[in-house]
């Protein structure tokens, strides 16, 4: 089945995670969502903490949604994170080969994080999808 990036539709056969994570203040109180769909159903998963980061908020959301599946699935991960977009898909590979270290030879901030999203992400077929942040989609 032929997908549309606006609507979010995807296969039958794929989960669809629409995340996002946001801050009050950078750092300040914050917090992170996630719609989940699967052959018709739906399950929202939120959580927050008292001082974090956007950029951790945005995390926490993709590593939930990852988590709360209960077996490996086909997953399409929405998100409006370049950040974590970017980290999971191009920068990662290099941290894990370098001891967590980005190519400046610096620690990579929230490796707590990304060390998680790694292992949540397991034996799941991750696909993961940019979208404009608050411009219309309806999910985000």
């Amino acid at each position: 089945m032929p997908r549309s990036r606006k609507s979010g539709a995807v296969s039958s056969n794929t989960v669809a995670a629409f995340t996002d994570g946001a801050c009050s203040g950078n750092p300040g109180p914050g917090g992170w969502g996630v719609v989940l769909r699967w052959r018709g159903h739906e399950k929202e998963l939120s959580g927050g903490e008292d001082l974090t980061t956007n950029n951790r908020m945005e995390l926490m959301a993709a590593i939930q949604a990852l988590e709360s599946l209960k077996r490996d699935m086909a997953v399409e991960v929405f998100t409006d994170s370049t950040y974590l977009r970017d980290g999971i898909t191009r920068w990662i590979h290099a941290w894990k080969a370098n001891n967590w270290r980005t190519a400046a030879k610096k620690p990579v901030k929230n490796v707590d994080l990304w060390q998680r999203l790694d292992d949540a992400i397991g034996g799941h077929a991750v696909t993961w999808t940019w979208v404009n942040g608050h411009a219309g989609h309806p999910e985000n």
